[in-house]
Protein backbone atom coordinates (compact mmCIF):
# COMPACT_ATOMS: atom_id res chain seq x y z
CA UNK A 1 0.00 0.00 0.00
CA UNK A 2 2.87 2.20 0.65
CA UNK A 3 4.33 1.90 -2.70
CA UNK A 4 1.03 2.87 -4.36
CA UNK A 5 1.12 6.05 -2.12
CA UNK A 6 4.86 6.36 -3.04
CA UNK A 7 3.96 6.38 -7.02
CA UNK A 8 0.86 8.35 -6.56
CA UNK A 9 2.82 11.30 -5.13
CA UNK A 10 5.89 10.78 -7.36
CA UNK A 11 3.42 11.21 -10.62
CA UNK A 12 1.42 14.25 -9.19
CA UNK A 13 5.19 15.70 -8.65
CA UNK A 14 6.42 15.14 -12.00
CA UNK A 15 3.13 16.27 -13.38
CA UNK A 16 2.89 19.32 -11.36
CA UNK A 17 6.63 19.97 -12.43
CA UNK A 18 5.39 19.95 -15.83
CA UNK A 19 2.97 21.91 -15.60
CA UNK A 20 4.83 24.73 -14.42
CA UNK A 21 7.73 23.92 -17.31
CA UNK A 22 4.63 24.39 -19.87
CA UNK A 23 3.65 27.30 -19.00
CA UNK A 24 7.35 28.90 -18.38
CA UNK A 25 7.73 27.75 -22.08
CA UNK A 26 4.74 29.54 -23.23
CA UNK A 27 5.60 33.03 -22.14
CA UNK A 28 7.80 34.35 -25.05
CA UNK A 29 9.92 37.49 -26.23
CA UNK A 30 7.43 40.40 -26.47
CA UNK A 31 9.26 41.71 -29.54
CA UNK A 32 8.34 38.04 -30.82
CA UNK A 33 4.94 37.38 -30.10
CA UNK A 34 4.01 41.50 -31.06
CA UNK A 35 6.52 42.62 -33.20
CA UNK A 36 4.21 45.19 -34.32
CA UNK A 37 4.10 46.84 -30.69
CA UNK A 38 7.74 46.01 -29.43
CA UNK A 39 10.51 47.90 -31.09
CA UNK A 40 14.08 46.86 -29.76
CA UNK A 41 16.14 50.85 -29.31
CA UNK A 42 19.26 49.00 -27.41
CA UNK A 43 20.29 45.62 -26.57
CA UNK A 44 23.87 45.18 -25.13
CA UNK A 45 25.16 42.71 -22.19
CA UNK A 46 23.10 44.62 -19.22
CA UNK A 47 20.00 46.06 -20.67
CA UNK A 48 17.40 46.07 -23.41
CA UNK A 49 15.53 48.72 -24.38
CA UNK A 50 11.79 48.36 -25.67
CA UNK A 51 9.58 51.23 -27.32
CA UNK A 52 6.05 49.95 -26.68
CA UNK A 53 2.99 51.37 -28.35
CA UNK A 54 -0.49 49.86 -28.03
CA UNK A 55 -4.06 51.20 -29.07
CA UNK A 56 -6.97 51.11 -26.48
CA UNK A 57 -8.30 47.34 -26.57
CA UNK A 58 -5.33 45.43 -28.85
CA UNK A 59 -4.23 42.27 -26.74
CA UNK A 60 -0.66 41.22 -26.32
CA UNK A 61 -0.40 37.40 -26.03
CA UNK A 62 1.62 36.36 -22.96
CA UNK A 63 5.12 37.08 -22.67
CA UNK A 64 8.12 37.64 -20.05
CA UNK A 65 10.17 39.95 -18.60
CA UNK A 66 12.97 39.74 -16.75
CA UNK A 67 12.80 42.46 -13.63
CA UNK A 68 12.38 45.81 -15.23
CA UNK A 69 11.47 49.93 -15.21
CA UNK A 70 8.84 51.20 -17.29
CA UNK A 71 8.59 54.64 -18.18
CA UNK A 72 4.96 56.11 -19.29
CA UNK A 73 4.83 59.12 -22.10
CA UNK A 74 0.63 58.58 -21.83
CA UNK A 75 -1.47 57.75 -19.26
CA UNK A 76 -3.98 54.97 -19.60
CA UNK A 77 -4.98 51.76 -17.88
CA UNK A 78 -3.59 48.42 -18.84
CA UNK A 79 -5.46 44.70 -17.59
CA UNK A 80 -2.57 41.94 -17.16
CA UNK A 81 -3.36 38.59 -17.06
CA UNK A 82 -0.95 35.70 -15.59
CA UNK A 83 -0.50 32.62 -16.73
CA UNK A 84 -2.59 30.61 -14.28
CA UNK A 85 -5.57 33.21 -15.65
CA UNK A 86 -5.22 35.43 -12.89
CA UNK A 87 -6.44 39.76 -13.86
CA UNK A 88 -5.41 42.82 -12.26
CA UNK A 89 -5.48 46.34 -13.74
CA UNK A 90 -2.64 48.94 -13.27
CA UNK A 91 -2.76 53.12 -14.38
CA UNK A 92 -0.14 55.23 -15.10
CA UNK A 93 0.23 58.54 -15.39
CA UNK A 94 2.39 60.23 -18.16
CA UNK A 95 6.19 61.07 -16.47
CA UNK A 96 5.90 57.69 -14.27
CA UNK A 97 8.23 55.22 -13.92
CA UNK A 98 7.42 52.03 -11.83
CA UNK A 99 9.75 48.58 -10.93
CA UNK A 100 8.34 45.92 -11.58
CA UNK A 101 9.89 42.11 -10.90
CA UNK A 102 10.36 39.22 -13.25
CA UNK A 103 7.35 38.43 -14.71
CA UNK A 104 4.80 36.76 -17.39
CA UNK A 105 1.73 38.30 -18.44
CA UNK A 106 -0.73 38.88 -21.07
CA UNK A 107 -1.76 42.46 -21.36
CA UNK A 108 -4.21 44.74 -22.69
CA UNK A 109 -4.14 48.43 -23.01
CA UNK A 110 -8.11 49.74 -22.07
CA UNK A 111 -6.87 53.67 -23.08
CA UNK A 112 -7.95 56.09 -23.29
CA UNK A 113 -6.46 56.84 -26.22
CA UNK A 114 -2.95 55.28 -27.27
CA UNK A 115 0.07 53.86 -24.85
CA UNK A 116 3.38 54.63 -25.37
CA UNK A 117 6.34 53.66 -22.98
CA UNK A 118 9.75 52.57 -22.71
CA UNK A 119 10.39 49.08 -20.82
CA UNK A 120 14.31 48.74 -19.30
CA UNK A 121 15.04 45.02 -18.90
CA UNK A 122 17.43 44.06 -16.36
CA UNK A 123 20.26 41.32 -17.85
CA UNK A 124 22.32 39.47 -14.99
CA UNK A 125 23.68 40.53 -12.31
CA UNK A 126 25.28 44.81 -12.27
CA UNK A 127 28.85 45.37 -12.83
CA UNK A 128 31.20 47.43 -10.28
CA UNK A 129 33.87 49.04 -12.60
CA UNK A 130 37.05 48.32 -10.76
CA UNK A 131 39.12 51.90 -10.69
CA UNK A 132 41.60 52.76 -11.73
CA UNK A 133 45.16 52.18 -9.87
CA UNK A 134 46.78 55.77 -9.02
CA UNK A 135 50.52 55.45 -9.98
Amino acid sequence: MRRVRDVSLAVLFVTAVLALAAGAAQAQDPVKVAPKNFKVLLDNEHVRVLEFHSNADEKIPMHSHPAYTIYSFAAGKTKYTSPSGETSERDMQAGQAVWRDAESHASEFMGPGEAHSLLIEMKGKPHMKTPAKKK
